[in-house]
């Protein structure tokens, strides 16, 4: 398994950030599964609603530190990423190694047709009509379509996970995935508890599913620019709801230089962001104030064209420097892209 390599300055930036406040989420989600179990104040349906949208909103954040676990960027510790990421691996339903090698991927080849977390979007053989009916599917399934789409990057006949060893660990990986669910359906099927397992964990886990397939399609729907900073929709948010949000979400809502630095500790990405705005006052960035002026950018997208890159209009992308990018870099601009085609304004992108 590969391990990301930090330059002294990044590692001394990951350990000085204070990121236990944002561990919140986890006793809160734990909070709102004990009062799906045992209803409080009252049973009434649109309290249970409340608790389903609550603990579905904390699970989404477990997603999101997911996602900074597989960085290891989450602490100076890489073992507490391995470890944290390979249990909420488990109870997604998708491998930690599996989802690592694919966002490494996605980090270095951008909307290309070879960014595997994106597809369908990014792959120009499927057609407009395939994507219009599975975007909506990956929208209300996205707590299933998920580890489907991270899957395939390691089924597929053409993987790019080819390294022996680590195909090993990912098959023990998705054992104890099966094994851990294996368990749990074992119980519910023998104490006959499906009601309250639908309404405890399918019902907000489907809700979670909802919210982070949002948060994909609006930093990246309709973005047809390889360009990390142009082919992302950023948000930088002054209200207090935003900042609470992307606060709780590892600050992974500042897509752009997250994307052009992804070894950068999460707190740094405002300002990485701020810099780029000043030293580059004509380009357009596609910067919004707040999430949902990103989403109503991204909505038209769903019905017009849902894809990235080629499907939306890009030419098709020159050779890299790096033909296979096997880990996170620090620069993908300077390390993966630079000489290649990058500067083809994305449609509809900028605020």
């Amino acid at each position: 398994m590969s391990v990301t390599t930090f330059t002294e300055e990044e590692l001394e930036a990951i350990e000085g950030k204070w990121t236990i406040t944002r561990f919140i989420f986890f006793p809160a989600g734990l909070f709102g599964l004990y009062f799906l179990a045992h209803p409080w104040p009252t049973d009434h349906w649109a309290m249970q609603a409340f608790w389903s949208i609550y603990t579905g909103y904390v699970l989404f954040c477990w997603t999101s530190c997911f996602h900074e676990t597989a960085h290891q960027t989450l602490s100076g510790s890489r073992r507490l990423s391995l470890i944290l990421g390979r249990g909420l691996g488990t109870i997604i339903g998708a491998p930690y190694s599996v989802y690592r090698e694919s966002h490494i991927r996605h980090h270095a080849y951008l909307n290309k047709p070879t960014d595997w977390e994106l597809w369908p979007y990014s792959d120009p053989n499927t057609s407009v009509w395939f994507r219009r009916i599975f975007v909506w599917i990956d929208l209300f399934l996205g707590g299933f379509t998920a580890p489907l789409i991270y899957g395939r990057t390691f089924f597929h006949k053409n993987s790019p996970i080819t390294d022996k060893k680590l195909r090993r660990i990912i098959w023990w990986e998705y054992l104890g995935i099966v094994a851990f669910w294996g368990s749990i359906l074992a119980v519910v099927a023998t104490c006959n508890a499906w009601e309250l397992f639908v309404k405890v964990w399918v019902i907000p886990h489907m809700v979670a599913g909802f919210m982070q397939t949002i948060r994909k399609l609006t930093e990246h729907l309709g973005m047809a620019s390889y360009d990390p900073l142009k082919g992302t929709r950023t948000v930088v948010g002054a209200s207090w709801v935003t900042k609470i949000c992307t606060f709780l979400n590892f600050d992974i809502f500042v897509h752009g230089p997250h994307h052009r630095h992804p070894r950068v500790a999460h707190n740094q990405l405002r300002e990485k962001m701020r810099d780029y705005v000043d030293s580059h006052p004509d380009d357009k960035f596609p910067i919004y104030r707040t999430y949902l002026q990103a989403t109503a950018s991204m909505i038209p997208w769903m019905f017009r064209n849902p894809g990235v890159g080629m499907c939306v209009g890009a030419p098709a992308p020159r050779s890299e420097k790096a033909s296979d990018v096997d880990n996170f870099v620090a620069d993908v601009s300077e390390e993966v892209l630079k000489g290649t085609q990058l500067e083809r304004p994305e449609p509809g992108g900028s605020a």
